[in-house]
C-alpha cells in the first residue's frame, strides 16, 4: 500500500509537527494519508505486492517466510543466483513516517491491534507485556536501532567461519549502519556509566567489549531509520517477489519414500478469512539438481508456531488441536528465553521531549549486565519519560511456547519463566544495585537539574521482591527451534527435507548487547553458505552426469 500526500497537506503537517502537537499530527497522518493500489518501490527495491494472484500457484527456487531482520538479507543473498519469494505478514514501512523518522521512535509501541499494526502486542504467561514486529523489516523497523556485534566467544561457540562472519557484518554495516553523534542525553548517560564504574571507556566500537562504549545505529545523520528491508537493494531485484500482508498457515509436504519433503506453503490474507487459503510452491529440479528450501524466518514466536501448525512438534500437544502429526519433534517450542530487564524511571512526571533511542551502552560484570538510557514516549502528545534500564544477558530460566489456537495470525502462548532460577534472582539483585548507581550519578543529576527520586530499597531481601514485581522484557526473546533438538548446524529441520529455520528462534542466548546485528549478519552468512552448498552439489552432479 502506498500513501500519497499533496504538497499543501505536507506543509500543514510539518507546521503541526514543528510544535508539540504530535498527537494532532499523528491523527492527521492516519486520516489524510490515502492508500493507492501500487506499492512504493524505493530505490532499487524488488517488486512488492499484496495481490495474492501474482504468486498464487507459482514456483520459486526458495521461499522465505518472514521479511524481518534475518529474512531480508537472506533473500537478497539467495537472489544473486535463484528466484525467491519473500512472504511477509505485515505491510511496507516505506511510506510510514511514524516508523522511519527518529522523532517517532517508540510510537509503534503505543498503538497495537490484532491484525494490522506494525507492532503486535502479546502478554506472556508470566504476565509481562511484550511486542513483536509485524511489518517488512520486522523488529528492525520498530526497535531502538542500537547496533553491536556478537562477542568473539559467541562466534567461536557457534562454530561459525570467523572470516565469513566478519565479511557478512561488514556487508550489513556498509548499507544500513552509522556512527552516531552523541546527544546531550547520551553524553550524560555515558558519563553516568563511567561514574558508576563501568570501565574502561572504549569510544566508538562495533564490537561487544567490556566497559562503556558508543555503538552503531541504524538512524542516519538526517534522523532516518534504515532497516533490514533496505538490504533487499543489494540483491537481484528481478529475482525477488515480496508478498505483503500474507500470513503463512502451514507448510505443504509430500512423501518421498520414508521422508517428508517440502512442496511449498499454504497462506491466507492477513486481513482475510482463515478458511480461504492459497498456495505457492518450490520449483522442482530437473535431473539430479538439488531442490531449494522453504526457510522460516518468522521470529522466535512465529517460526515454532508455523512448525506446530504444520504438524511438526510434540505429539500430545498437536493432538489437542486435532493437527495431523507429521513429525514428533519434542524440541519445537522448548527452551524459550527472554532477558529480564529492570527499568528505573528518572522522573515520575512525563515531560515534553523528543524520544531518543540509546547511543551508549555499559557492559559490566563479565558481560552479564547491559545498561542503557532511553527517552521513550508515553503518549502521542510528545510526552516522554527518561529511564535507565539494565538487562541480564545470560539468564538460566527457560520456558516454552505452545499454540493458543490454529489461527496463524494470533499469538501463541509463551512462558519465559522470568527469574525462576535462583541464580537469575540473585543476579537481578546485583543488577538493581548497579543501575541505581547509574541513575543516582552526579552526571544524571546535572542533566536533570535535580537529583532523581529513585525509591528503591537497599535491603537484599526486599530487592528480591522488587525484582519479581518489576521485571520487564528487553524485547530480546529467543529460542523455540534450538540447534540439536529442532534443527542441525546447517539450520535444516531434523527429520524432513527442504525446510530450514533461520532467525532468533535458533539462538540459545541473545548475542552482544542485542541480537539485531547478529541476525542481520546471519541472514547474509547463511545465504552465502547455501549458495556455496548449491554450487558444490551442482558440480558433484555434473561430474557424475557428463
Amino acid at each position: 500500500m502506498e500513501w500519497k500526500m499533496k504538497i499543501p497537506e505536507m506543509e500543514l503537517l510539518l507546521s503541526v509537527i514543528h510544535g508539540h502537537g504530535l498527537l494532532a499530527a499523528f491523527i492527521f497522518l492516519l486520516v489524510n494519508l490515502s492508500p493507492s493500489s501500487s506499492l512504493s518501490q524505493g530505490n532499487g527495491l524488488p517488486r512488492m505486492t499484496s495481490n495474492i494472484k501474482e504468486v498464487l500457484g507459482k514456483s520459486f527456487d526458495y521461499i522465505i517466510v518472514g521479511g524481518g531482520t534475518a529474512g531480508c538479507p537472506l533473500a537478497a543473498t539467495l537472489s544473486e543466483k535463484f528466484s525467491v519469494l519473500l512472504i511477509e505478514r505485515g505491510g511496507s514501512p516505506y511510506e510510514n513516517p511514524t516508523v522511519l523518522d527518529k522523532k517517532y521512535f517508540g510510537f509503534p509501541f503505543l498503538q497495537t491491534d490484532d491484525f494490522s499494526s506494525v507492532a503486535q502486542r502479546f502478554i506472556s504467561k508470566d504476565g509481562v507485556p511484550n511486542l513483536r514486529g509485524r511489518v517488512l523489516g520486522g523488529t528492525s523497523t520498530i526497535n531502538a536501532g542500537f547496533y553491536s556485534r556478537a562477542s568473539a566467544d559467541f562466534i567461536k561457540r557457534a562454530g561459525w567461519d570467523e572470516k565469513l562472519v566478519k565479511e557478512a557484518y561488514e556487508w550489513v554495516e556498509s548499507k544500513i549502519v552509522f556512527k552516531p553523534l552523541l546527544t546531550k542525553w547520551s553524553s550524560a548517560v555515558k558519563s553516568a556509566l563511567l561514574e558508576a564504574g563501568i570501565l574502561p571507556f572504549n569510544g566508538f566500537s562495533w564490537d561487544h567489549i567490556a566497559g562503556t562504549k558508543i555503538g552503531g545505529t541504524v538512524f542516519d545523520a538526517d534522523r532516518k531509520r534504515h532497516i533490514s528491508a533496505d538490504l533487499l537493494e543489494r540483491g537481484n531485484s528481478s529475482n525477488i517477489v515480496v508478498l505483503l500482508n500474507a500470513t503463512v498457515k502451514n507448510i505443504v509436504f509430500q512423501r518421498d519414500g520414508n521422508k517428508s519433503v517440502v512442496r511449498g506453503i499454504r497462506f491466507i490474507k492477513s486481513n482475510g478469512s482463515i478458511n480461504q487459503t492459497y498456495e505457492a510452491y518450490l520449483s522442482q529440479p530437473e535431473n539430479s539438481s538439488p531442490q531449494g528450501d522453504v526457510i522460516l524466518s518468522a521470529g522466535a514466536l512465529g517460526s515454532p508456531q508455523i512448525l506446530l501448525l504444520s504438524g511438526i512438534g510434540p505429539r500430545g500437544h498437536l493432538e489437542n488441536f486435532s493437527i495431523p502429526l507429521l513429525l514428533d519433534l519434542k524440541g519445537v517450542g522448548q527452551d524459550m528465553q527472554d532477558n529480564p530487564g529492570i527499568p528505573l524511571i528518572l522522573r515520575a512526571k512525563p515531560e515534553y521531549r523528543l524520544p531518543e533511542p540509546p547511543q551508549v551502552v555499559g557492559i559490566a560484570k563479565d558481560f552479564k549486565f547491559i545498561v542503557e538510557g532511553f527517552v521513550l514516549p508515553v503518549s502521542f502528545n510528545a510526552t516522554t519519560l527518561m529511564r535507565i534500564s539494565i538487562k541480564l544477558a545470560f539468564p538460566e530460566s527457560k520456558g516454552k511456547l505452545e499454540l493458543n489456537n490454529t489461527d496463524p495470525r494470533q499469538n501463541p502462548v509463551v512462558l519465559f519463566s522470568y527469574l525462576a532460577e535462583e541464580k537469575d534472582l540473585r543476579e537481578c539483585v546485583q543488577m538493581v544495585q548497579l543501575v541505581k548507581k547509574v541513575a543516582r550519578s552526579r552526571s544524571i543529576a546535572r542533566f536533570l537539574g535535580t537529583k532523581p527520586r529513585i525509591n528503591v530499597t537497599s535491603n537484599p531481601n526486599e530487592l528480591r521482591n522488587f525484582c519479581r514485581k518489576n521485571v520487564r522484557t528487553y524485547y530480546h526473546f529467543h529460542g523455540g527451534c534450538s540447534i540439536g533438538s529442532v534443527i542441525d548446524r546447517d539450520y535444516r529441520v531434523i527429520g524432513v527435507k527442504g525446510l530450514r529455520v533461520l532467525d532468533g528462534s535458533t539462538l540459545s542466548e541473545s548475542p552482544g548487547t542485542n541480537p539485531m546485528a547478529t541476525l542481520l549478519m546471519l541472514g547474509r552468512y547463511q545465504g552465502i553458505k547455501i549458495l556455496k552448498e548449491r554450487e558444490n552439489a551442482s558440480a558433484f552432479g555434473n561430474q557424475h552426469h557428463p
